[in-house]
């Protein structure tokens, strides 16, 4: 992407008052959606993309897309602390002088992962108390400190909470992906950024100092999107989605498969996370991947042992999962 020229396919008007920016990743989707919200005294940008200058990425040409939008950028709103979402927040806020909003439990988090040195290594040694071998704790600790490099948060935001409102947009709470996710609802619009989408399903994962069952706080994220109802959804990754209390409903559907997966492949013998992840992912998979791989899989595990289906057993240095034997005695 040049920094003098957008393409069409990266600065698109989805409806009347919103635009939509797409800015490149390095892996993953390879994309990461951002929105221009238009309101009375300016436009509200909404994510940033990932901080430039690394990952083999381009500088993210701020001036060229600002000369995109007839009216200036009078606030920043962050939906959660991902990469991906607030590396670039720094540099946003710069280029067009506005403050950030961000949630007040997602600013805790995004200070204590991103604010510090040593998250590659306290990430890496949680992983190796569920089951990770040294080798991939190690790729752990590597890929961490390179992504951390490029996550350029702002410090001290404005901090809002649910059921604030941010110029006339609703602001709930939407965790799962993230404890501290928010998204902005206003006349059947959905700002969702990865509560919801499609075609592929959000990350649901389970880490260090997070909220004990977060596929059970996305349970009822995908229920009050149900129940809301909105025309349409714009998340931060994937195509809009105009069904979205469908899409919640299809997306609940895969993790009770993926439920049912995992908890087939438990035992009367304690397993790891690390070991049931390669039951449900495979064996071949780079760090970055396993990671996520293991954090989706204990997430799963967590929400069978909330639900009596599965039993968690733990000491001081491992934790291990067994199945919960007919007529609920726990496995040994």
């Amino acid at each position: 992407m040049e920094a003098a020229k957008l393409s069409e396919q990266t600065f698109v008007e989805v409806e009347p008052g919103i635009i939509r920016l797409t800015l490149p990743l390095p892996s993953g989707p390879k994309h990461v959606h951002c929105y221009f919200l238009r309101g009375d005294d300016g436009w509200t940008l909404v994510d940033c993309g990932l901080g430039s200058g690394g990952l083999g990425l381009m500088e993210t040409p701020w001036e060229a897309i600002l000369e995109q939008v007839d009216g200036p950028v009078v606030r920043i709103f962050i939906t959660h602390m991902h990469p991906d979402h607030v590396g670039g927040a720094a540099e946003a806020a710069a280029a067009t002088g506005a403050p950030v909003i961000q949630g007040a439990l997602d600013y805790e988090q995004c200070e204590r992962v991103w604010g510090s040195d040593d998250w590659p290594e306290r990430i890496a040694a949680w992983f190796t108390r569920q089951g990770a071998a040294p080798a991939v704790a190690e790729e752990l600790i590597e890929s961490g400190h390179v992504f951390a490099d490029f996550v350029r948060f702002v410090w001290r935001p404005t901090l809002v909470e649910p059921g604030d409102r941010v110029d006339d947009w609703e602001v709930r709470w939407v965790p799962g992906h993230a404890d501290g996710h928010l998204a902005l609802h206003r006349d059947g619009v959905l700002v969702a950024g990865d509560s919801l989408l499609a075609p592929i399903t959000p990350a649901i994962g389970l880490y260090p100092a997070s909220r004990p069952d977060p596929l059970g706080d996305y349970r009822d994220t995908l229920a009050a999107i149900e129940e809301l109802d909105p025309r349409v959804s714009y998340g931060g990754h994937g195509a809009t989605i105009e069904a979205p209390a469908r899409r919640a409903r299809e997306i609940w559907a895969h993790h009770e498969q993926r439920l049912d997966r995992t908890e087939a492949v438990l035992t009367e013998e304690p397993r790891t996370g690390f070991d049931v992840s390669y039951d449900l992912f495979g064996r071949e998979l780079p760090a970055i991947q396993r990671r996520f791989a293991i954090a989706e899989t204990l997430s799963h595990l967590e929400r069978l042992v909330a639900t009596g289906r599965a039993v968690r057993h733990e000491d001081d240095r491992t934790v291990a999962y067994t199945a919960r034997l007919a007529g609920g005695r726990a496995s040994l």
